[in-house]
This record gives structure tokens, sequence and C-alpha cells, in this order.
């Protein structure tokens, strides 16, 4: 303080510090240190006028076991709650350098000789977590059972800032990232997210520009389009999409016809094709930036492993380390519940197919015409809000069933259990996403039969059709609520949360917060080289701490899981959605600086973890590669027109066998695409005859649907088995081709640059120089 005079605490001060009582002595608190960044981690609990005997004694008893291993705890008490400060010796530092440098991963620097905050508090961390009292129970344990009610490490205010100012903020969406910076601060599992998620969002404006490209493609086509003029200048009636609905006019479906052009168009085969094998050369350059910071980081040679057994050396060196096991018996059992889960979250998607059916047979019943009209399509959007909610209750449900299933493998560590949990939860996850589009991509409209046999769900209910437009229509649709909702309500969802929470927390921390401004010292950063700090001030940090939300081992599972979805839909389904790689790039560019935001102010500081990968994630999404050649292969063989339109052209069309003709060559296809069927008199407006009125009034004997049959019986025509045979010449021909293309990209560009390799090369060779000139000394 100016002068050399310091203000002594108020008497209020005193009180809110208070008087220790322990074995009926009393005791003040630990002395002080000499900066609040120093403490590397924080336990709370509650404070209660009747505090339960054996949750009082467990605290204590946790507590004097850390002071054993000479762990200094300040504690601070203020109304109900109780502040543990957690300072670990310098010794236990030293030690963990001198194992890393030993060890065969050996990646710190000899003339490094300050240990970061972020590596205190990983060791400090581990050290907690590994500390057991008498009873056997850990920190885990003793927080499920309400011992201690919160633990978290600090921020550092200064870095914070920093951080906020080049970061953390909505004005930085078009700036770079300090992945560096972040790395120091919340350690490389976080920046490795970052770097990602990064990579991957600036390797989406490729795909963005040429699904733009594509779109704009089939909008050159609107007027000018035979299959747009034959739709919006036909006459032809078609046959009702359900029981009580009138037929209607193929005319109508106009505006749909259009739209459907946008993405199902030739260029949605070369798009594609292009986005199969982006993803195969995104993986691969993603492996050549990772190397890059990996390799700057020296984290190259870690090995996680190695890392936990230095950090079992360091907290216990009597240690003897949990062993490798496997239990044929336990992965049965696993994989039969997998299955069963899998089975269910199928059985859901089956629940929609079968609410669609009465959803439409419901509407037709109403008084509304618009609804009786557009009852399928009523039925099918209400499908993919219901499927929305599905996924929202479900994601709650694989956690608990994927966490449940991890307990049963009884995982050696907690490396193990996270990448156990990852895949079993990455699978349920896609399952719940994806079977219900699966089902419209390839099913629906194909196993409803025809108008002399239609299936239907308990002898009622027929099953729901196509768009009238073509079953590539319902899949856009599809994807495009699932997208929207998903990203959107998400996004709201993920920072208003933690808002919202932290807001509470302060209102309940109001008063405390103002006996925190009591503190003589205005600004921890006021604070010089030296200085004793009064509690009050602990307390300040410690509080703005506390109230912040909470975060899990799992809090960055979370994001990653989010983003890896949505990279499915982006390449599994592109082929009906060109423009899913433009709203996956605006959404990122968004979510960067949301979870920025969230991560840096609106919750605790993550716990830093040491990796030099994405660990198990690299692997799904190569799986995710994978999928999206058979399934683009897929939808553009069997759900779009392209193969039957490339049929007609060289077969059935007007230019068919090199005939030179004046008209376009797929003039007449929508109507070879149709097949006629006599109406039911069940269904007609006479008693007994086959005849019903058209909406302008017309009575018609005979309606047209889509198919190819004959109308006499309805058997198949010759043109059908034709399709289908081009239909899966070309899945296998475009699968090959992709793969073919995916291999030699993957060859093509080197899993790490050169002068990375050549740093790697040099760095081992001086680090063993080092080594003979330390055996020669």
């Amino acid at each position: 303080m100016p002068g050399g005079h310091r203000r002594q605490p108020s008497i209020e001060l005193l009180e809110i510090i208070g008087v220790i009582k322990e074995n009926g002595n009393e005791q003040t608190s630990l002395p002080p240190v000499h900066t609040p960044l120093s403490y590397d981690y924080v336990l709370v609990a509650k404070t209660r006028d009747n505090p339960e005997r054996e949750v009082l004694k467990k605290q204590v008893e946790y507590i004097e076991e850390l002071k054993k291993k000479n762990i200094r705890v300040t504690k601070i008490i203020d109304d109900d709650l109780v502040f543990y400060g957690i300072q670990a010796p310098k010794e236990i530092f030293e030690k963990y350098r001198y194992l890393l440098k030993v060890s065969d991963a050996c990646n710190w620097s000899s003339d490094q000789n300050i240990v970061p905050l972020s590596t205190r508090i990983r060791i400090v961390h581990f050290i907690l977590n590994h500390t057991h009292i008498h009873s056997g129970e850990s920190l885990r344990e003793l927080m499920k059972a309400r011992v201690f009610e919160a633990r978290f490490c600090l921020h550092e205010k200064k870095k914070q800032r920093e951080l906020t100012e080049s970061w953390a903020r909505w004005t930085a969406c078009l700036q770079g990232q300090p992945i560096t910076a972040v790395r120091n601060y919340f350690g490389e599992k976080v920046a490795l997210y970052y770097l990602w998620l990064g990579w991957y969002t600036f390797l989406l404006i490729p795909p963005a520009i040429i699904g733009i490209i594509v779109f704009l493609y089939g909008l050159a086509f609107f007027n000018s389009s035979p299959l747009i003029k034959e739709v919006c200048e036909a006459d032809t009636v078609m046959c009702s999409l359900c029981d009580q609905c009138q037929t209607w006019q193929l005319s109508d479906t106009c505006a749909y016809a259009k739209i459907s052009l946008l993405f199902d168009n030739y260029g949605t085969v070369f798009f594609a094709m292009f986005m199969a094998v982006w993803a195969t050369l995104f993986l691969e350059f993603w492996k050549r930036h990772r190397a890059s910071f990996v390799c700057e980081w020296k984290v190259s040679d870690w090995c996680e492993e190695e890392e936990e057994l230095i950090l079992e050396i360091v907290n216990d060196a009597q240690c003897q380390p949990k062993k490798h096991k496997h239990s044929y018996v336990r992965s049965t059992l696993v994989l039969v519940f997998v299955t069963a889960m899998i089975v269910v979250i199928i059985g859901l998607t089956l629940v929609l197919v079968v609410f669609r059916a009465l959803a439409a047979a419901f509407f037709t019943k109403t008084s509304w015409d618009f609804l009786i009209n557009n009852a399928n399509m009523v039925a099918m959007m209400l499908g993919a809000v219901l499927h929305y909610l599905i996924i929202t209750i479900m994601t709650r449900i694989n956690r608990m069933v994927a966490m449940k299933l991890c307990e049963i493998e009884e995982t050696r560590s907690f490396a193990a259990t996270e990448k156990s949990f990852t895949v079993k939860m990455f699978t349920f996850q896609f399952f719940t996403y994806f079977s219900s589009l699966f089902y419209v991509a390839f099913f629906l409209g194909r196993i409803n039969g025809h108008p002399s046999g239609y299936v239907r769900i308990a002898g009622e209910w027929r099953l729901e059709e196509c768009h009238p437009s073509g079953c590539l229509t319902d899949l856009f649709i599809q994807m495009a609520i699932i997208m929207v909702l998903k990203q959107t309500i998400s996004n709201v969802f993920e920072f208003s949360g933690p808002w919202f929470s932290r807001w509470l927390k302060r209102r309940r921390t109001k008063r405390l917060q103002r006996k925190c401004a009591h503190c003589y010292l205005k600004d921890d950063s006021e604070a010089k080289d030296g200085a004793e700090l009064c509690d009050i001030c602990k307390l300040r940090d410690w509080l703005s701490n506390y109230r912040l939300n909470d975060v899990d081992s799992f809090s960055l599972f979370n994001e990653f899981l989010e983003m890896v979805i949505q990279f499915s839909f982006t390449t599994i389904f592109v082929a009906a959605f060109p423009l899913a790689p433009l709203l996956a790039l605006l959404n990122n560019v968004i979510e960067i600086r949301l979870d920025a935001i969230k991560m840096v102010t609106l919750e605790r500081r993550m716990v830093p973890k040491k990796t030099n990968d994405i660990g198990v994630w690299i692997d799904v999404l190569e799986a995710i590669g994978v999928l999206a050649v058979i399934a683009n292969g897929l939808v553009i063989g069997v759900s779009s027109d392209f193969i039957p339109r490339l049929v007609y052209r060289y077969r059935y069309g007007p230019c068919a066998n090199g005939t030179v003709s004046d008209i376009d060559c797929m003039a007449g296809y929508i109507n070879n695409t149709l097949s006629i069927a006599r109406i039911d008199p069940k269904f007609t407006n006479e008693s007994n005859e086959g005849i019903m009125k058209t909406p302008t009034g017309l009575n018609v004997t005979y309606c047209s649907y889509r198919d190819y049959r004959s109308s006499e019986d309805y058997s198949l025509t010759p043109q059908f088995w034709l399709i289908l045979a081009v239909r899966f010449a070309f899945v296998i021909l475009f699968e090959h081709v992709v793969v073919i293309f995916k291999f030699v990209a993957a060859w093509f560009v080197p899993s790490a640059p050169m002068q990375v390799k050549n740093d790697r090369l040099f760095d081992k060779l001086e680090r063993l120089k080092e080594e003979l000139r330390s055996f020669d000394m």
C-alpha cells in the first residue's frame, strides 16, 4: 500500500474468515502464499447447522490424507460454504519433471525450469482423484455422497482477459484462433479440438461453394427443362395418396418439381463424388495440420499410458498399476446390450413410420381442405419434428446406457473408459439420428404396394408414399428440418443455459460478493511479489470461479460429438441436400466463438489434459467417410431419378438408339414413369361404379401413379427390371471409382509435412547426443 502502511482487515472480514475448530483446538488459517494463482485446485463443501457426523468425518479425513502427502490446504469459511485451497509442494512437480525426462516419451525441454500452471493442475487433479480415505472412497465417490459440493481449478485472470480479447468474443468471428495460447491455458486436448474445428470449418469453404453452384445449376433449368414443363402443363389425373383423399392433378406439383430439380440433377452426381473424396482429403490434410502443432508443442512422442504411470508414481511411489484384463463374458454381454439398444432405436423409427401413417389418415378426416389435400406432407413434417424430440430424449438415455456398459467392461483407466464410451455413445447417437433418414432414403414409397394391393398397418392404414414430386424431396425436407432445428436450438440452449445459470448463482451469492468488496486490495493484479494477501481476496477469487457453470471430464466430448454428427450430415446424405456444407460452415463460424466464450467466461476452467491427437474420433471420422461413399452411391442410384432419366434418354426416349430428333431427348419422360390404374369402387363417389370426381368436378375411371407396372395385372414391366439392373451397376461402379480416388488421395498426401519429420529427426538426435554427453561426464 502507499506509504508502506497496510490497512488492517475489518471486524466483518475477521468474522467472514472465522475461527477454525479442529480437534477442540482453535487454529487460524494456514499462512498465505505469494499469489492466489499458486492455488492448484479448490474444493467446496457445505456447512450445515446440524451436519451429519459421517459426512463431516469423511471430509476431515480426506483433507488429512492430502496433508499426509505434504499438500497445503487453506480453509476459508463463509456462511454456508467451506472453501479448501489446494497447493501441491514443489517436490511433486520436480519428481514429475524428472520422470518425464527419463521416460521413453521424453518431451520436456531441459532448459524449462518453471512448471506451467496447466501442468500443475493436471498433476494435482490426478492426485486428488487417486487419494482415498479409510473406507476406500475417492474424491469421485465423496462428490456423489455430497461430502464435497464442488471442485474446480482457478481461472487465471490475466490470461483469461487475453483470451477474451483475442479469441472469446463475437467480433473475432473472422479472425484466426490463438491455438498455442489456448493450449497453454486449457491444455493440448482442448487446443486440438479447436484446431480440428477450425480446420474443418476452413475446408468446408470449397464444398459450400460447389454446393451453391450445384444449386444454381438446378436453378438455371427452372424455365427451360422439359421435365418441369411436362409436369406444370400436364392434365394427368393422379391416384389419391390416401384412402380418403381425392385424386389430384400432376400439375399441382409444379412448384415442388422445380424445387426437386435444384438438388436432383446431373450436378448432384459430381457433387456426391466430390464430397466422398473431400472427406478423405480433409482427414489427410488434418493429419498434416495436426502434426505441425504437435511437433511445435513437443508432444509427438507422448504416450498416454506412460503419462498415467508417471502420475501414479508421483502420487504414490509404491503404487501398483492396474493390470490389463479381458473377459469374453463381459464383452459378449456388452455386445448383446449394444445390439438390443440399436434394435430399440430402430424400433423408434418404426414408431415414426406408424405415426406418419396415422397422422395422414387423421388429417384426411378433418374439415380443413388444406390438411385434406396436403395430409402426407403435413404428416411428414410433423414426423421430422417428432424425430427431433426423440433425438433430444434419446441423447440422455444413450448417455446413461453407454456409461453403464463401460462399468460392465471394467476398463483399466479413464482413457480406456473414455474411448469405450465415445464409440458406444456415437453408435447410439448415429442410429438415433440416421435410422429415420435411411428409411426415408431407401424404403419410403418402395414397400407401400400398388393400387390393387396397398400395404397397410393393422390391415387398415396405408403406408405413406413418397412426396408427389419424388422420394428425394422427402429426404431433403427431413434433413433440412433436423439440421436447422438441431443447430439453431442447440446453439441457443448451449449459450443461454450457462449464461442463465451463472446469473442465478450471482443472485444467490450477492450478499457474499458484497462482503468480498471489503478487501483492501481491489484487484489481484495490483499485488506485488511477496505481498501478503488477505483471505477475503482469495474468497472473492474462489467465489467468482465457484459461481461459474460446472464442467466435467465429458464436457469436451459433448462438443466433439455435436460436430461429428454434423460432419455425418454434411457427407452421408449430401446428394439429397447440397446446401448442407454451407449451413455447416455458417454454423461453425458461430460455434467456434460460442464454445470459446462459454469455455473462457461462463464455465469453470477445464482441467488441462495432455494429448497429441483427437483420439478415437479420427477412427470415427474415417468410418463416416467410408459410409458416405456407400450412402451417396445408394441415394443417387436408388433414391434419385438420375438412373431412370439416363435409361430413358438412351433406351426409351426420342434420342434412343442414336435417332436424330428435333425435340429434347427427355421429352415424354414424365409420362413414361407413370402407370395406369383403374379406380377402386370402394373409394369412389358412386356406390357401385369405379368412378371418382376430380377436384375440378370431372368424372374419371382411371388414374396414374409413379411406377413401372402393367395396367392390366399390375405386374412389373421389363423397363423396371432394366432400371433396377442399371441402378445396381451404377452403385457398384460409383463406390469402386470413389474408393479408388480415396486411396489415391490418401497415398498422395503425406500424413506429416517433411519439415515436421526433419524437425523431429534432428530433435531426437540432439536429445541422444545430450544423453551421451551426460554419460561421458
